[in-house]
């Protein structure tokens, strides 16, 4: 039997209780496939029960045509930043909660990977951010989102000041806990319980999402995904962070600048061929109960 992928790379989540049970499944049904398996360094050091060949992120995405993540949406997001320069498509199997990004449950791995690597799918490409941190010109750090990039206030009960400028026109300076810069994805994530918009995950846009404002005409703004996005931290001392998926993040002082835009790749989603977004939208939050 002729399969669509043939050397496939397994991530799994950092300390759930159910992952090592999920990886045994997934990797019995594989390795029954006669298909050629590895599993990245930090999964083989948790679960050593698997015999796998191991791998780091970047070997995963030089020599696999298939990766697949046992976890939820962070574990998903995390994997994505590693990957996403490679082109490898990416397949999520849910160990999580709300599985936006991981859409196959454990008791349906046989039937989905069977169909899946026969071909019978459906796919889609989903953009990422990339955000570079300036600080009096100099670079201090840059990395990849595919969720959100995310300034906001440190460790003080006490709002930030910044302004906002897109393809270099000035668009306000605001007082607030923060702004969320958001793709498509993200906009059912943070940016989502911060009042923005759900955008369907085929656009190239993104959203810009301010958290509390203290004006109340400060509302969420969608630009075009080619945009370039600066965000000037103001004021005398720096109480401010950025972060990316919420899950790396860096300090930001006074006079520190963030400029986002779109990521020069982006990643390959695969689901099962009977995958709806709106029935994912249905399910996760609860719609037409």
């Amino acid at each position: 039997m002729e399969y669509r992928f043939h050397k496939i790379g397994i991530i799994g989540k950092f300390g759930a209780p159910t992952v090592g049970e999920t990886l045994l499944s997934l990797t019995r049904c594989l390795l029954d496939k006669k298909l050629g398996l590895f599993m990245d360094e930090d999964t083989a050091r948790r679960h050593p029960e698997n015999s796998l060949p191991v791998v780091s992120r970047e070997e995963m995405g030089e020599q696999c045509d298939l990766a697949i993540v046992v976890g939820g949406d962070g574990s998903f997001l995390n994997a994505a930043r590693s990957l996403a320069r490679f082109d490898i498509p990416m397949l999520g199997i849910n160990l999580g909660r709300l599985g936006f990004l991981t859409d196959i449950a454990p008791s349906q791995i046989d039937t989905h990977m069977e169909q899946i690597l026969l071909g019978d799918f459906t796919e889609e490409r989903r953009c990422l951010l990339n955000s570079h941190i300036l600080r009096d010109g100099e670079c201090m750090a840059e990395g990849a989102a595919l969720n959100d990039v995310v300034i906001h206030k440190l460790d003080i009960a006490r709002m930030i000041e910044f302004e906002t400028h897109i393809n270099g026109e000035f668009v306000n300076r605001q007082r607030s806990d923060g702004l969320i810069v958001s793709t498509p994805t993200g906009s059912t994530a943070y940016a989502l319980s911060g009042g923005g918009p759900i955008l369907a995950p085929s656009l190239r846009a993104v959203v810009l999402v301010p958290i509390c404002p203290h004006t109340l005409s400060n509302r969420p703004i969608v630009v075009p995904g080619d945009s370039e996005i600066e965000i000037t931290i103001m004021g005398t001392s720096g109480h401010a962070q950025v972060t990316r998926d919420g899950q790396s993040n860096q300090t930001l002082m006074a006079g520190d600048k963030v400029l986002v835009k779109r990521y020069g790749h982006a990643i390959q989603l695969i689901h099962p061929s009977s995958y709806s977004p709106f029935q994912v939208l249905r399910q996760k939050l609860g719609w037409s109960g």
